[in-house]
């Protein structure tokens, strides 16, 4: 009989079992793997799709590109053009980058220098100071003529007939012995002392109201003109170059020959002869900071590094860094570091002078407790100085006169002697102390050509 449920019983043995669990594992593995270029298809069907609905769009981005980069060229000056496309090197300094020779003659607009617009520059007017700045009214320069015995040369120190040889009691009365009339050392101490110019430069210099100069003493770099200077500065501005015999010869040599009225383009030649130093960089130091001796009737001067291109109007340079400000004194601060040890350290790690020499000037500074990070108003007191900017007021004669003494002294390293001389001479106070790309601004750095040949006597 048959049963009349509408269940159905079927009856599978163990193998059966097996054999049909293995076909339905069979079939999902075949769904799965087919499941793969399923999706692959639908994706680049997707694409296609997109690619057919957008190819013009995409067609005309490049061309969209270009033409904006064409267009925003024709709204720029040729100079702008031409300094977008110099190469830049790769290899810079944080303190001062050396550039290549891509750089020379690079007017890139102004990043952190306020300079006035150029229709201003034409007319701007030199101010003269009716009374001097500071409490000092009159610096005396002490020389042979004072009745100061010369004394022997020291270990310590490079003083010379130049120089006058001042003594450690003498250097301290100069920061100390601040009046209306001071005095001090400032090189030029007897007539036989060296660094030797001509009559007619002499007659030349004294006629200089506001300065810009540079020196390249053993024939060590080249001489770059300077550029961005408007018809008043080119009238009423000296530029001045101060040379010796080598960098004469040296210059000749690569077909850069003095003219007959003593210029190479702006620059007036300045050849000096009888250098008082074996160092050329401490000869170099003369016209750097002595410019008020050099130049006895000039209000003001900027001081360039041979290394560098002076790129801005002189008189606009010392509208933006003196006079907007009231300063007297303008350098730039160090890129690096802020404290002298640690400048100290990085002198003699780079070989810029002997640890003997450098750890005589520590020790003194830290006899005379010089702070270990001195900041000045807030900023940095180590300063980079290949730029100075100044007015020639007694005051800030006086500084240049005690910071020369500490590079005679000591070390040709000026930026170790800068913080101390800052410290110890507390009447300097209208100081700017920029930043270091205001120096870029105001310079394009080419870096040392050649070493300089040392001095032979």
């Amino acid at each position: 009989m048959f049963n009349n449920s509408s269940s159905i019983a079927i009856n599978v043995s163990d193998e059966d079992s097996d054999d049909i669990s293995g076909k339905l594992k069979l079939r999902l593995r075949k769904k799965r793997k087919k499941s793969g270029p399923r999706g692959k298809s639908e994706s680049a069907r997707r694409i296609f799709r997109l690619l057919r609905r957008w190819w013009p769009v995409l067609l005309f981005l490049p061309a969209a590109g270009l033409l904006f980069f064409e267009a925003s060229r024709i709204g720029r000056k040729p100079s702008q053009l031409i300094n977008s496309e110099v190469v830049t090197q790769k290899t810079r300094e944080l303190a001062g980058e050396k550039k290549s020779s891509g750089n020379l003659n690079r007017l890139d607009p102004t990043r952190c220098l306020k300079l006035l617009p150029p229709e201003e520059l034409q007319h701007l007017d030199i101010p003269i100071r009716k009374e001097p700045v500071g409490p000092i009214k009159e610096l005396v320069y002490v020389s042979e003529t004072d009745g100061v015995q010369s004394r022997p040369q020291m270990d310590i120190t490079r003083s010379n007939l130049f120089t006058g040889n001042q003594s450690l009691e003498q250097r301290e009365q100069s920061f100390n012995s601040v009046n209306e009339i001071s005095r001090a050392h400032c090189g030029f101490y007897s007539k036989d002392g060296g660094f030797i110019v001509s009559d007619d430069d002499k007659s030349f210099m004294q006629t200089c109201k506001v300065v810009v100069s540079t020196c390249t003493f053993g024939g060590g770099d080249d001489l770059y003109q300077p550029i961005g200077m408007s018809e008043t500065s080119l009238q009423k501005v000296c530029y001045v170059a101060f040379w010796d015999e080598i960098t004469l010869a040296a210059q000749a040599a690569a077909g850069h020959k003095v003219g007959e009225d003593q210029y190479i383009g702006v620059w007036r030649i300045v050849l000096v002869t009888n250098l008082p130093f074996n160092d050329q960089r401490l000869n170099g130091k003369i016209p750097k900071m002595l410019a008020h001796r050099l130049f006895p009737h000039a209000s003001y001067s900027i001081w360039v590094d041979s290394k560098s291109q002076f790129r801005r109007d002189p008189l606009g340079v010392l509208e933006a860094l003196l006079w907007q400000s009231d300063s007297v004194l303008a350098i730039s601060e160090h890129g690096a570091r802020s404290s002298v040890y640690d400048e100290a350290n990085a002198v003699v790690k780079k070989h810029k002078a002997s640890p003997e020499e450098v750890e005589i000037q520590l020790s003194q500074y830290r006899q005379d407790g010089l702070p270990e990070d001195k900041r000045f108003n807030g900023k940095k007191a180590l300063s980079e100085a290949s730029v100075i900017v100044r007015e020639h007021t007694p005051t800030t004669n006086l500084f240049m006169c005690l910071w020369f003494n500490e590079v005679v002294r000591f070390t040709s390293r000026d930026q170790l002697s800068f913080p101390y001389v800052l410290w110890r001479l507390k009447v300097l106070k209208n100081i700017n102390m920029f930043p270091v790309c205001t120096r870029k601004d105001l310079v394009n750095s080419m870096g040392h050509i050649r070493k300089a040949k040392p001095l032979v006597i």
